[in-house]
């Protein structure tokens, strides 16, 4: 399982390959993920659809077997304000395994910097579909 990169994005081939993508992204956005945490629906598929809003730091898995809609993180306290929008890959597929990174301040277990992985189940493109700094 390694990344690869096709024109400006990466592809990989399992969910294994979001963790490689998201410390790469953290790294350069200065905040290095420290614990990541795969996603799935209480039912146990991995195939979730995603609502986010960046602003507002709050996002929703969507089960593609069940429809249960279910906050990321603690996205729940946000979700009143939030103007969610559904995200899709490039190639127009809205499936995805999903993974969350978070880094935390210094000598602390308060997350700091949020982020959201994403592999395309459609395509296998990997990507951070959003992150954002907690209060």
């Amino acid at each position: 399982m390694a990344l690869k990169k096709k024109g400006k994005y990466f592809y990989g081939d399992s969910r294994a390959d979001i963790a490689p993508m998201l410390a790469r992204y953290s790294e350069a956005n200065a905040y290095p993920v420290e614990r990541m945490d795969d996603l799935k629906c209480e039912c146990g598929s991995e195939q979730l659809g995603l609502l986010l809003d960046e602003d507002e730091g709050a996002a929703v898995q969507v089960c593609a077997a069940c429809q249960r809609q279910t906050p990321i993180g603690d996205s729940a306290d946000y979700l009143e304000d939030a103007e969610l929008e559904e995200r899709e890959c490039v190639c127009g597929g809205s499936r995805f395994e999903i993974a969350t990174g978070a880094a935390f301040y210094k000598d602390s277990t308060d997350i700091r910097w949020f982020y959201v992985g994403c592999r395309c189940v459609a395509c296998g493109l990997v990507g951070c579909y959003g992150d954002w700094k907690t209060p």
